[in-house]
């Protein structure tokens, strides 16, 4: 078993303001935070959006009472990135420690970092200080172009064209590389290049894919932001190896995240789309995927048939005969001869019983979540949520 493996997970995908929505809730409302843990377990957090409440959470449920000591690379600062700060438990704790990294600000000057920091508990926005968060803090200002190095994990900082300023962060460990570019927006020759620069030939490019390409042209364009076609530009000209669409827009329903997910994986295939929850192992094998776990509500565990339709992970489309294993009113757990594709979409026929002249299949549009090779003797054990069909004038309740 090897030990060169990190590890990245998704707790706040969203962009500009976190969202409930029940039309957002498959890829998550919670804004930027990814935890990285290194080969060599050091921790790295990517943004302090409000996911990083879940991630404290974690940590403090998994740990209780352990130390913590983490890397936080800031992008930039403004509140959908750095929101959470307040909530992350940890940092209330004193045998914890944290290393801060941004840029200075041309607003702020020195010491912007911590500026920013103590200001998300000002009065009158929050009823404490932030000499109530008794976790040891450090915090180093940097430029972009610069790198240094972290328990054997080499970081490069770019900056990114993003109004009052931003940083991409690589991330180059032993067990492959990953490349953090969210507020970015494409068009200024200076930021293209270095871009590209800093991200060949990555394994993984989390890239900023808020807008479609046509609201970019028009009623979005200047706001800082990008689209699945951006990324896909750069994920061929940097020789990128998989492409996560992130910063989705608070507006755009799971619907709309799968047409940007869809169209950019005609153009580039290993194309992801950031889920909370998700996880992304990087290892001397490549590169896995793996969604979260979305058993939710009551199940029933039964066997009957389906005709299942979509498209396996070498590209080419199936339709074979089925058993569904459990179903809820959410998602099914398939037993397939195939091998579909994470995050891509089926069609599920599930199949009437008793007379045919008097009852009708059910067919139900669903997306995989989740794929065990082999799990069921000699077949794929595939997860599935159900989804909305396109069709318009659906009845709502």
């Amino acid at each position: 078993m090897t030990h060169n493996i990190a590890k990245l997970t998704f707790w706040g995908v969203r962009g500009s303001t976190p969202t409930l929505d029940r039309e957002t809730w498959r890829y998550g409302g919670n804004t930027p935070c990814l935890e990285l843990t290194a080969p060599g377990g050091t921790k790295f957090i990517l943004d302090c959006g409000t996911g990083l409440r879940m991630l404290g959470n974690h940590w403090t449920q998994a740990h209780p009472g352990h130390q913590i000591e983490a890397h936080v690379l800031v992008t930039h600062y403004h509140w959908d990135h750095i929101q959470g700060i307040p909530f992350f438990y940890p940092f209330f704790e004193a045998q914890n420690k944290f290393h801060f990294y941004s840029f200075e600000s041309k607003f702020l000057g020195p010491n912007s970092l911590r500026k920013v920091f103590e200001a998300q508990l000002a009065s009158p926005y929050f009823p404490v200080d932030a000499s109530i968060m008794s976790a040891a803090r450090t915090f180093r200002e940097v430029t972009g172009g610069e790198q240094w190095e972290i328990h054997g994990t080499r970081i490069t900082a770019c900056s990114l064209n993003h109004p009052q300023g931003c940083l991409s962060y690589r991330l180059d460990t032993t067990a492959g590389s990953i490349v953090y570019a969210t507020d970015n927006e494409a068009g200024v020759p200076e930021f293209d290049r270095n871009l590209r620069k800093v991200a060949q030939g990555a394994d993984v490019l989390i890239y900023d894919a808020q807008y479609s390409p046509e609201q970019l042209a028009s009623s979005r364009k200047g706001w800082g932001h990008s689209s699945w076609l951006e990324g896909v530009k750069i994920a061929r000209d940097a020789k990128i190896r998989n492409l996560v669409l992130f910063h989705h827009d608070p507006d755009s329903k799971d619907k709309t995240v799968d047409g940007f997910l869809s169209a950019a994986r005609q153009e580039f295939p290993a194309t992801w789309a950031a889920t909370e929850g998700m996880n992304i192992t990087l290892s001397d094998r490549g590169v896995a995927i793996e969604m979260r776990e979305s058993r939710a509500g009551q199940r029933r565990r039964l066997r009957f048939g389906a005709t299942v339709s979509g498209q396996a992970v070498d590209g080419t489309a199936f339709e074979e005969k089925a058993t569904v294993r459990d179903i809820s009113l959410q998602g099914a757990y398939l037993a397939l001869n195939h091998l579909p594709q994470l995050q891509s979409e089926l069609r599920v026929v599930i199949e009437a019983a008793g007379d045919p002249a008097h009852s009708s299949p059910l067919s139900l549009r669903a997306t995989v979540v989740h794929c065990s090779p082999g799990r069921e003797k000699h077949l794929n054990g595939v997860g599935v949520v159900f989804i909305e069909e396109t069709e318009l004038g659906t009845p709502r309740d």
